[in-house]
C-alpha cells in the first residue's frame, strides 16, 4: 500500500508521573482507541508501536512536555515525530464535558487537529537546559537567603535591647558575621535559644551565599560561551541572558518570529478596542522570570544609556506613564536580542 493511501492518525497524551494515557485519532476526527501506560521507556515505545501500528503517525500533543512528559517526548522525537506542547483543556469545556484521563488526551489529539496547539515542545538537551536548571536552583537558594536574614532580623528585633544593639547591623554579612560565632547570651533558656537559633541561620545563610557564588560562577561561564552574542548587550548580564536563552530553549526553530518570543516573555501587547477605542492591554501571560528579566534590562538601559534616556523623554513629553514606557521598552528589546539570541542558539547546537 503507497503512504499516500494510508490514514494518518494523531495522538493526544495526558501526561502523570506514573502513568501516560494516551488516545488515538484520525484526521477524520474518529476516535480509534486509547492506552495507559508506565512512565519508562519501554512503554513510551510501546505507545509509539501501537500509534504506528493504525497508520501514518506524525504529530502527537503532549501536555507537561517540559515535567511529566518530558522523556516521552524526547522518545517521540527521536523517532521523528512532531511533538506539540498541549495546555490545560478550557475551564468551560472541563465543566460541560467532565474530566478524566482519557478525555483530556482526546483533547490533547483534537488540539493538534485543529491547530490550535502549535507551540513545538522544547528539546532539553543542550546549554539553554543547563542554564535553566541552574537558574531554578539560584532562584530558590535566593530566597532562601533572604529568608534566612529576615528570620535574622525578625529575631534581633524582638530580642533584649542589649542583645540587639550588640549583633545588629543593616549590612547583611555584618550582621550573619556577628551571629555566626555567637557565645552564651545568658542562662535563661530563652537566651540559649536565641543564641542557637541565631548561630543556625548565620550558618544557613553563609551556606546559601557559598552556593549563590558556586551558580553565579557557573552561569557567568556557560553565558560566556554560549551566549556571548547577548552578554554584550548592553545591560544584560549572566542571569538575564540564561533566563532568556532557557525561555527560547535548545531547538530555536520552534520561535518563527520575533514575536513568538515576545509572546513567550509575556510582552506581546493584546488588542482591547472596542467600537472608536483602539488600544491594547497588558498581556499577563508568558515566563514570568522572562519577563522579569526584560524588566531587568529596561531599567539598567533607563539609568544608563543614553539612547534609552533620550527615548523615555520623548515618550514621557508624549504623555505616556513610566510603566506604559517600561512596555515598550521591554518589547523593543526583545525586537533587539532576538536575531542575537537565535544566533548564541544555533552555534550552541554546533557546538555541543
Amino acid at each position: 500500500m503507497s503512504t499516500s493511501k494510508i490514514t494518518e492518525v494523531i495522538l493526544g497524551v495526558d501526561t502523570h508521573l506514573d502513568i501516560h494515557v494516551g488516545v488515538l485519532i484520525n484526521v477524520n476526527g474518529q476516535l480509534l482507541g486509547t492506552l495507559a501506560v508506565e512512565t519508562q521507556v519501554s512503554g513510551y515505545l510501546k505507545l509509539l508501536a501501537w500509534a504506528k501500528s493504525f497508520g501514518l503517525f506524525q504529530r502527537a500533543g503532549v501536555g507537561g512536555t517540559g515535567t511529566y512528559g518530558a522523556g516521552l517526548a524526547q522518545v517521540l522525537r527521536d523517532h521523528d515525530i512532531a511533538v506539540f506542547e498541549v495546555n490545560r483543556p478550557d475551564r468551560t469545556k472541563r465543566r460541560l464535558e467532565g474530566k478524566s484521563d482519557p478525555t483530556d488526551a482526546e483533547s490533547a489529539a483534537r488540539s493538534v487537529l485543529s491547530g490550535s496547539a502549535t507551540a513545538i515542545a522544547k528539546t532539553r538537551s543542550g546549554a539553554a537546559e543547563a542554564m535553566r536548571e541552574i537558574s531554578v536552583v539560584r532562584r530558590s537558594a535566593v530566597k532562601a537567603k533572604t529568608q534566612a536574614i529576615n528570620q535574622i532580623r525578625s529575631l534581633l528585633v524582638s530580642a533584649p535591647q542589649e542583645i540587639r544593639e550588640q549583633l545588629w547591623d543593616t549590612k547583611p554579612a555584618e550582621c550573619v558575621g556577628n551571629c555566626l560565632h555567637l557565645g552564651s547570651l545568658g542562662s535563661a533558656p530563652f537566651l540559649a535559644v536565641l543564641a542557637t537559633s541565631l548561630r543556625l541561620l548565620a550558618r544557613r545563610w553563609t551556606a546559601l551565599a557559598a552556593e549563590l557564588k558556586e551558580l553565579d560562577d557557573m552561569l557567568e561561564s556557560l553565558t560566556q560561551q554560549y551566549a556571548h552574542r547577548l552578554r554584550n548587550q548592553f545591560g544584560v548580564g549572566p542571569q538575564s541572558a540564561a533566563i532568556l536563552i532557557s525561555v527560547a530553549g535548545d531547538n530555536p526553530e520552534r520561535l518563527e518570529s520575533e514575536s513568538a518570543l515576545a509572546a513567550l516573555c509575556g510582552v506581546s501587547p493584546l488588542p482591547a478596542s472596542s467600537r472608536k477605542t483602539v488600544r491594547h492591554r497588558l498581556n499577563r501571560g508568558g515566563d514570568r522570570s522572562a519577563n522579569n528579566a526584560l524588566w531587568t534590562i529596561a531599567m539598567v538601559r533607563m539609568r544608563s544609556d543614553s539612547r534609552t534616556r533620550a527615548y523615555v523623554a520623548r515618550r514621557t513629553a508624549e504623555g505616556l506613564s513610566s510603566k506604559e514606557i517600561q512596555r515598550c521598552l521591554k518589547r523593543y528589546i526583545i525586537r533587539d536580542l532576538y536575531p542575537l539570541i537565535l544566533a548564541d542558539l544555533n552555534e550552541s547546537r554546533h557546538v555541543g
